[in-house]
């Protein structure tokens, strides 16, 4: 895999390769970074970088014979290590490492839940166990079979749990021209021993308009279409290609004229729109909700006076703005979040949404137009 083919995070490609460059490529990194930011195949770009044998000034050649094995996952000093459900015949990882390779290969921007589908989980719970540890140890005591550096990615060391102290001094003192690469979304559920061992690598996530401009070039959709749904993926691939996969058009357009029907108390209408949706299907439910709390928040940013903190795209920004001068109140934006959000909590324990979506709209109608807020809430008046 190379650099190029990768989304975006040139200031952390340029960082990576700076590293190979000065020769100054530490033997434990924890690439940290949210969902869908690329962290995967970033690790897997920058090994390749590392052992290809005719460098580019930015990038691996994808020629020489060390490439080739790196872009089809099958290079002997290329080792990987990731959360499995273990069972009779699932003992460590490499005991599903064609599963890892294909999932990979078909799609690098992958979370827990699209791994988990592509396994027998059943209800175990996944791990990274201290058979898997000792594997690693295993694994790394070995020369290097072709390249000048052996390379282990770890995905998710957050499941290591106790087991990974079976590994600190594989870390702290590994084999000579050894290169670990960790890779985590969250700092705190590591083990404070393994982090102390390693140098982080921050990945931020992708900015609007590269998972726009992603959007644009592989879905087909229309530019609208495009920054609203990257609006509320948040810069996370991973949910923007769900979006653009499964999910009804035009979220801002309907949801903003959903809030007008409860302003303008058009219960027919409300009771059209509900019958509407109702026939989206559960994920696009719950986008639509998702989608109109984070609306509801950029809005609460405008009501705050706080405009240049807001993420929307201009024609929906505008849209916003209007609401929150003439229709909403700070008080009033957060009910109807709490109502949204206890929405897509029922959505997701397949609540009816026939009778859900005519009950929101129902407090839609009592929030807007007539001021009555839920207990504890207090209004405060423009």
């Amino acid at each position: 895999m190379q650099f190029k083919v990768i989304i975006g995070q040139e200031r952390v490609k340029q960082q990576l390769v700076q590293t190979v460059k000065e020769n100054r490529i530490s033997h434990a990194q924890l690439f940290l970074s949210p969902a869908g930011s690329g962290a995967v195949p970033l690790a897997i770009a920058y090994a390749q970088y590392i052992n290809c044998l005719n460098k580019g000034e930015n990038d691996s050649c994808g020629e020489c014979s060390s490439c080739r094995k790196y872009e089809r996952l099958i290079h002997p000093d290329l080792h990987f290590s990731y959360p499995f459900f273990a069972s009779a015949s699932v003992k460590t990882a490499v005991d599903v490492l064609e599963e890892w390779r294909g999932m990979v290969m078909q799609d690098p921007y992958f979370d827990m839940d699209i791994w988990r589908s592509k396994l027998d989980a059943a209800n175990k719970q996944a791990n990274i166990n201290i058979a898997e540890c000792h594997d690693i140890i295993k694994k790394l005591s070995y020369k290097a079979f072709e390249a000048e550096t052996k390379v282990l990615i770890m995905w998710l060391p957050e499941y290591l749990d106790k087991a990974g102290n079976a590994l600190l001094k594989l870390i702290e003192e590994p084999p000579a021209n050894t290169l670990f690469i960790l890779i985590a979304q969250s700092q705190d559920q590591i083990l404070t021993t393994i982090l102390s061992r390693t140098q982080i690598v921050k990945i931020p996530k992708l900015s609007s308009e590269e998972v726009t401009g992603y959007l644009l070039n592989a879905s087909g959709l229309s530019e609208h279409q495009a920054i609203d749904y990257s609006f509320l993926a948040d810069g996370n691939l991973i949910e923007a290609k769900a979006l653009a996969a499964d999910t009804q058009s035009d979220s801002s357009g309907t949801f903003t004229a959903w809030l007008r029907m409860g302003f303008s108390n058009k219960v027919p209408d409300l009771i059209e729109f509900t019958d509407e949706a109702a026939k989206w299907g559960r994920e696009n439910q719950k986008n639509f909700l998702k989608y109109g709390v984070n609306y509801l928040r950029e809005c609460c940013l405008i009501l705050s006076g706080a405009e240049e903190l807001v993420k929307l795209p201009p024609l929906t920004f505008e849209t916003a703005k209007k609401l929150s001068t003439h229709v909403l109140t700070l008080p009033m934006a957060e009910a109807i979040i709490g109502e949204l959000e206890k929405a897509h909590y029922h959505i997701e324990r397949n609540a009816n949404p026939k009778i859900l979506f005519l009950d929101v709209s129902l407090q839609l109608v009592k929030i807007i137009k007539f001021k009555t807020l839920p207990a504890g809430t207090q209004y405060i008046y423009n």
